[in-house]
C-alpha cells in the first residue's frame, strides 16, 4: 500500500468513483484487490471526517430528502432469522437530504427504513443548518418524515411538503405480460401524483423530489455497489459505508452539475472556490491525521 504512487491511488479513486466495481478497478490499475480495500477504507474514513466538519452552517431554504434502496452480503429473504434485525446484512436504504438549490448532498446515513434512521437524518439535517431562516423540506409520502421534521425541528423553523405516488400493481405497459422479464424489470405504472401540506404551509410549487430522484440515478452510475441486477453488490457494511462516503464528497467537491453552469455543488454553496480533483480527495486522508491530533 505504502508503495503506491499518488497518482496510482488518483487513479484507483477515479476508477471507483466512476461506477467501476473493486475487481475492474483492480484489472484497469493492476492493483492488488486488499490495496484497493485499504485505500477505501483510509479515504472513506477521511471524506466522512471531512463532511462532518466542514459542511455546517449551511443557509438553505429548501431542502428534498428520499432513500434509496441497496443491500449488503444477501437479499433480505436470504437473511437467516436470528440476523433480520441487524443493520449491515440484508437491505439497507440510504438516507438522504440534498440542497434543492445549490444541489449540496447536506446529509446522509445508510440503515433501515425505520423511524429512527428518519430522526438520525434529520436531527444532522437540522445541525447543519442555520437556524436564520425557514427550511421547506419535501419528501416522499413516509410518514417517518412527520415525526423526525416535528422532534428535530422548533416550529416555525421548518416546513414539509410530501409528494405521494401511487403506481400500478398491473404491467407497467398496456399490453405487457406482467410475468414476463420485461415486466419484472420495468417501474411501475405511474398512477397519480399527490402534493401535501404535512407540516406547516410549505409553498406547494417548490414541493417535489425530482432533484432528489434525479441524485438516485446519480448514486446508481457512480457506486457500483448501488447497480442492480450485478454482482457488485457489497458484501461487508463497513466498506460500503466508506464507499457512499468517498462518493458523496466527490458529488459535493469534484463533479460538475450541468444546472449549476459548470459548478460543483460545493462551490454553488460556497464551500469551495475551486473545482476538486481525486487528488484533493486523497490529500484529504493527511488533513484528517491533522485534525485527530
Amino acid at each position: 500500500m505504502n508503495k503506491l504512487s499518488s497518482d496510482s491511488r488518483a487513479r484507483i479513486i477515479s476508477a471507483l468513483i466512476e461506477g467501476n466495481s473493486i475487481a475492474s478497478t483492480c484489472r484497469m490499475t493492476g492493483a492488488a484487490k486488499m490495496t484497493v480495500l485499504s485505500l477505501i477504507r483510509e479515504v472513506g474514513t477521511a471524506c466522512a471526517a471531512f463532511h462532518d466538519a466542514v459542511v455546517r452552517d449551511l443557509a438553505v431554504e429548501r431542502v428534498q430528502a428520499d432513500e434509496v434502496w441497496s443491500f449488503c452480503a444477501m437479499k433480505q429473504k436470504n437473511v437467516p432469522a436470528e440476523l433480520q434485525e441487524t443493520i449491515g446484512i440484508g437491505s439497507i436504504w440510504t438516507w438522504t437530504a440534498l440542497d434543492a438549490d445549490s444541489k449540496l448532498m447536506i446529509s446522509w446515513l445508510a440503515s433501515n427504513r425505520s423511524a429512527d434512521a428518519a430522526n438520525a437524518l434529520l436531527s444532522d439535517l437540522r445541525s447543519r443548518t442555520s437556524a436564520s431562516n425557514e427550511i421547506q423540506i419535501s419528501s416522499d409520502g413516509l410518514a417517518y418524515y412527520i415525526d423526525g421534521v416535528a422532534k428535530n425541528f422548533p416550529p416555525g423553523d421548518a416546513t414539509l411538503g410530501q409528494v405521494v405516488k401511487t403506481y400500478g400493481t398491473s404491467s407497467p405497459q398496456p399490453g405487457m405480460n406482467p410475468n414476463s422479464a420485461a415486466s419484472r424489470y420495468s417501474p411501475g405504472r405511474l398512477l397519480s401524483i399527490e402534493k401535501t401540506a404535512a407540516i406547516g404551509e410549505p409553498d406547494m410549487k417548490h414541493v417535489s423530489t425530482s432533484f432528489m430522484e434525479r441524485w438516485n440515478l446519480t448514486l446508481r452510475m457512480q457506486n457500483r455497489r448501488f447497480t442492480r441486477l450485478t454482482n457488485g453488490f457489497s458484501k461487508k457494511f463497513e466498506n460500503h459505508c466508506h464507499m457512499l462516503a468517498m462518493t458523496m464528497v466527490y458529488y459535493n467537491f469534484c463533479r460538475k452539475h450541468q444546472s449549476l453552469k459548470g459548478q460543483t455543488p460545493a462551490m454553488a454553496a460556497g464551500l469551495t472556490d475551486y473545482r476538486w480533483t481525486a487528488a484533493d480527495l486523497l490529500s484529504l486522508e493527511m488533513w484528517s491525521a491533522a485534525e485527530a491530533a
